[in-house]
């Protein structure tokens, strides 16, 4: 699966899916941003909430060459 980027203009929340394994645990790193990981503890999702308060919308991407 490719990162899935999921913006919801109406309730300023921004999803980010990395991968499509169940999620079985979430955390609250702070008021705004929570964490869900799969069994093996690698991380399915990031959903943050307030995203263009915040800065993190719109998302600003760069590529680069490996140095």
């Amino acid at each position: 699966m490719s990162v899935k980027t999921t913006y919801f203009d109406d309730e300023d929340t921004l999803v980010i899916r990395l991968s499509d394994k169940p999620i079985v645990r979430e955390v609250s790193q702070d008021w705004n941003t929570h964490v869900s990981f799969a069994a093996d503890g690698s991380v399915v999702e990031t959903v943050i909430l307030e995203a263009a308060r915040v800065g993190a919308w719109p998302l600003r991407i760069e590529h680069r060459d490996a140095a």
